[in-house]
């Protein structure tokens, strides 16, 4: 009986110098955190897509409290955001470089078709697995979805057999950019008026059997670009937006019109 009570005394007693020892610890040691951090955090909109640059929301909202780290960066935010934080922290506002997603494949059921019947998971990471997919162009958009997925305000669809950006509920949080594992999903400014809704870079020959509406590397649209702000690079046509004015002409003289000339406004165009 004496060794019963013994070893619960024992017990006790450990127990207890070691809650002490926790609450000298959480202490001395203590992070001592900003008071304006949870009112910074609930300014982000909590999409944690990491386009800021940092770990989600949380990591943007704990850089910005250091200074040093413009308020322009929270793209699905948008200037709305960025004003609110430059407000609440005293720092200047920048304008915020909106952005929307792109899906660089035309390749639907009119102009392309399957290599096979599929039965496996009906998601795109595990059909690139078997051969790629089961669409006869092996750069093309898998179809089943997991963009959508992922998309916080449902701005991708699927139609056709392939994913499609509805641009005025896009905010440019780039997670299907991350969910695509044929990563032919970017992100390009809303102000663009143009994009190359093509991914496949094998010659000419090879694409027109499997897709008719690919890229043939044909470089009408390099020749006839007024500012040199398209070219063919590794047999596909490739846009540089800091040139691009938006003329459309590379889409009308597109011969396969895989080149999109479209108003790609954003949702935040539409606060």
């Amino acid at each position: 009986m004496d060794t019963i009570v013994l070893s619960v005394l024992t017990v006790t007693v450990i127990g207890i110098l070691c809650a002490v020892m926790l609450a000298i610890a959480s202490k001395v040691m203590a992070v001592k955190t900003d008071e304006r951090l949870p009112e910074i955090r609930e300014t982000l909109p909590g999409v944690n897509c990491g386009a800021c640059g940092y770990p989600g929301c949380d990591g943007y909202a704990a850089a910005l409290l250091t200074g040093s780290v413009k308020t322009n960066l929270c793209i699905p935010g948008g200037d709305a955001v960025a004003k609110k934080l430059s407000e609440k922290l005293g720092l200047a506002y920048e304008d915020v470089l909106e952005k929307v997603a792109v899906v660089h494949c035309c390749g639907d059921c009119s102009a392309t078709k399957d290599k096979m019947d599929y039965q496996g998971i009906r998601t795109c990471s595990a059909a690139k697995l078997l051969y790629g997919g089961k669409g006869s162009c092996s750069f093309g958009c898998l179809g089943f979805g997991d963009c959508a997925h992922v998309c916080p305000t449902g701005a991708i669809c699927m139609d056709d057999g392939i994913a499609r950006v509805i641009s005025r509920l896009c905010t440019g949080c780039g997670l299907c950019v991350s969910a695509c594992p044929k990563g032919i999903i970017s992100t390009i400014p809303d102000v663009a008026r143009v994009a190359v809704t093509c991914s496949n870079t094998d010659k000419g020959a090879i694409v027109r059997p499997v897709c008719s509406r690919g890229c043939i590397a044909c470089k009408r649209c390099e020749k006839e670009c007024p500012v040199g702000a398209i070219v063919v690079e590794n047999n596909l046509a490739v846009i540089d937006y800091g040139k691009c004015t938006g003329c459309g002409r590379c889409a009308e003289v597109c011969p396969v019109n895989c080149i999109l000339f479209a108003d790609f406004s954003g949702a935040n165009k539409q606060k």
